[in-house]
């Protein structure tokens, strides 16, 4: 464990069962909204695409409660300190995954208060902080503390700030993040992990992000299915084309000239279809996580087509699995910073036609292998066109 086994004092904060009043948009935001076109990701899903939001907003009796002015409640929570940085206060929300780190400052981290988050991260695989009210710069200074950042190559950026991609939903689009997932498997190299800032929430709730962790995922599985699934690879792929053509179409409409349009299909002119391990060997813990999902994965290598579907049918319901999960509630100012690698997730598709607008930065990763535990051979993902010309 990376935290003291004695509980230290209770540390007292807004409960849950608080009601928060509409929050302005910030003014860097309302600087943003008559871009959102070109500037952030904006879902693109209408109401009547997503079924679960439809149901949830049909059913909704939020406005109907018997309810009167909110009154804000305090309750005592039980944490424990940080090891390497025991001034740092940490709550667990899940049995396995997820915790709240009480007492950080993102804007004035040291060394040593990074390296003992880092460890926190690789224990419980996402972690959280509140009332982060820090300027976009300081949330890219604290990012790259963990490691080089991305830059997504197709998605619309921040205006000022390439590493941070802004992500919109509203009244016009909902939320279409409802689906368990890990970050860009369609790239050869997925991401280390994200640090997603929320700056406008629903109210008085709505928009949780739920957390699954894919170590539990794996243990969970009967032996003789570990068996069969270590050492298989899936296709992944993903809406990467289609993000290019539109990524094309901004810089046009930016007045880009035809050079620079001509370097951008010369950069771009074959996506490489990543064949990635099923089972995912993490690179820092060694452990073992189940690294297929519905939003990327497609089928598994060297199996018939109905096989593969009724396979990753039964690894894709591990993530529903409560007993593996935790559920993040935001707060404007609150910081998720999850492990890409060991977690999958899920925002919560349940607050149209609310605002919830999010800052993301995220941390560049590597090639994704699996390492037999015998051997300690290790089988690297490829691309599908190297393997189909070899």
């Amino acid at each position: 464990m990376l935290v003291s086994e004695v509980s230290v004092p209770t540390l007292k904060r807004r409960g849950a069962e608080t009601r928060r009043q509409p929050v302005p948009l910030p003014s860097p935001i309302s600087a943003m909204s008559n871009q959102t076109a070109i500037r952030g990701v904006t879902h693109t899903v209408g109401l009547e695409k997503n079924y679960r939001a439809r149901a949830v907003h049909e059913t909704s009796v939020a406005e109907d409660l018997q309810c009167d002015a909110p009154v804000t409640l305090t309750r005592e929570v039980t944490t424990y300190r940080l090891k390497g940085a025991p001034h740092l206060l940490v709550e667990h929300l899940g049995a396995t995954i997820g915790s709240v780190v009480h007492g950080v400052d993102m804007a004035a981290t040291s060394p040593s208060e990074a390296t003992a988050l880092k460890a926190l991260l690789l224990e419980r695989k996402v972690i959280f902080f509140r009332e982060q009210h820090i300027t976009e710069q300081q949330h890219i200074d604290f990012s790259r503390q963990f490691g080089p950042l991305e830059i997504h190559p197709f998605n619309p950026m921040h205006p000022e700030h390439d590493e941070i991609i802004p992500i919109y939903s509203g009244a016009k689009y909902v939320g279409s993040t409802n689906r368990w997932h890990s970050d860009v498997m369609w790239r050869m190299e997925p991401s280390l992990g994200s640090l997603l800032r929320a700056r406008v929430v629903p109210t008085p709730s709505g928009g949780d992000t739920l957390f699954a962790d894919m170590y539990a995922a794996y243990n969970g599985l009967p032996a003789d299915l570990k068996e069969q699934i270590d050492g298989l690879f899936a296709v992944n792929s993903g809406a990467a084309n289609g993000s290019k053509e539109k990524a094309r179409t901004r810089l046009a409409e930016r007045g880009a000239s035809q050079e620079e349009l001509g370097a951008f299909d010369r950069r771009y002119a074959s996506i490489p279809i990543p064949v990635h391990p099923v089972v995912r060997t993490h690179p820092e813990t060694g452990k073992k996580a189940l690294y297929v999902n519905r939003s990327f994965t497609r089928f598994i290598v060297g199996m018939e087509d109905s096989e593969s579907k009724q396979l990753l049918e039964t690894l894709y319901r591990q993530a529903d699995t409560p007993e593996y999960q935790c559920r993040f509630k935001w707060e404007v100012g609150s910081v998720a910073f999850w492990d890409n690698r060991a977690c999958q997730h899920y925002g919560s598709s349940d607050y149209w036609p609310q605002r919830r607008r999010m800052e993301r930065v995220t941390v560049a990763g590597d090639r994704p292998y699996y390492e037999d535990s015998k051997t300690r051979e290790r089988q690297y993902s490829y691309a599908l066109e190297e393997r189909a010309q070899a």
